[in-house]
């Protein structure tokens, strides 16, 4: 099939375009480079530099290369920013995902695969957060992606473009093969920071509270491998495609693991002491947040293979160190 991978330059978006190609799809990446890197370009995809924000290039971008599916993974993404310039937000996530849904109506495209986010239920009210969890962003970028998945939905209903909605928890680590050479640009998660104390890029890791229900008193995430999610984008493209019919799936390992705990992990795997300093929580914060992934796995035959943190730390340290 023919893939236009919408950010295809970037962390996930690069390994989204990696596995894309393995899997014999024709790919075509569409990055403004403001956060992507052209050395996350691979020779066997083409590359049109352009922007969502510039409906004319998109809709040129799709009629160019005779687009049959849409990659989509150009959100800001930071969610403390989105909580102080919601303008910005709004202007990129919102008017860009109209941009491409309107382009996608003018040029026949059919399929669009959309990075959300867990970040779309807010608070947990229960746990492991399954897709029926009630929806109510607490941040003003889970916002975003929540009214992103509406429009999705109303084009679905209104238009018959089929949708993958895949809410992803916390992507980390890096392609198993060490085929992705650049690095996450201004990362705000926990393992790149990490990595980035262990580098000397950054002072010391902060810990952000210590006093939490949880084992260890740190909070606890569901951290999956983003090759485990390039996987997932692949599955979810042959679903909607094969079956005519969207979905909505959580992407998470199902399994916790505390903030000591990956620090830990980094620093057995490192070798390296990796400084760090216990600080105030942050507003928002939960003290547990995990998925239920059965969805994914029914619909999908999805799982997890490399989502154990001893991966997420090992190739996630393999990026960094070599660069």
């Amino acid at each position: 099939m023919k893939v236009l991978v919408i950010g295809g330059a970037g962390y996930i978006g690069s390994h989204v375009a990696r596995r894309l190609l393995d899997s014999g799809h024709t790919v075509t990446v569409f990055d403004n480079l403001s956060s992507g890197l052209r050395i996350n370009l691979f020779p066997g995809a083409a590359f049109i530099h352009g922007d969502i924000l510039r409906y004319e290039q998109l809709r040129a971008a799709m009629r160019e290369t005779g687009a049959q599916a849409a990659v989509y993974l150009a959100a800001f993404k930071a969610v403390g920013e989105s909580m102080v310039k919601p303008e910005k937000y709004s202007v990129n996530n919102i008017i860009g995902t109209i941009h491409l849904l309107n382009a996608a109506c003018e040029t026949g495209l059919k399929n669009i695969i959309f990075s959300s986010s867990a970040a779309v239920y807010g608070e947990p009210k229960y746990l492991p957060i399954d897709e029926k969890h009630p929806t109510n962003p607490e941040n003003y970028y889970g916002f975003t992606k929540l009214e992103i998945e509406k429009f999705l939905g109303w084009y679905d209903r209104l238009k018959g473009i089929r949708c993958a909605i895949l809410r992803y928890f916390n992507a980390a680590g890096y392609d198993v093969d060490g085929r992705i050479k650049g690095l996450e640009q201004n990362p705000a998660n926990l393992i790149p920071a990490i990595m980035e104390a262990a580098c000397g890029m950054r002072r010391e890791l902060q810990i952000f509270g210590s006093d939490y229900d949880t084992p260890d008193g740190t909070c606890i995430r569901d951290y999956i491998h983003v090759s485990d999610l390039a996987a997932a984008h692949v599955l979810a493209l042959d679903y909607v495609s094969g079956n005519d019919k969207s979905l909505t799936v959580n992407l998470g390992s199902e399994t916790g693991s505390s903030v000591t705990e990956v620090l830990e992990t980094a620093r057995r795997v490192t070798g390296r002491e990796i400084p760090a300093k216990i600080t105030g929580r942050r507003a928002g914060d939960p003290a547990r947040l995990t998925a239920s992934a059965a969805l994914a796995r029914d619909l999908l035959g999805w799982k997890a293979r490399y989502s154990d943190m001893e991966t997420l730390i090992r190739t996630s340290w393999a990026a960094y160190h070599t660069n």
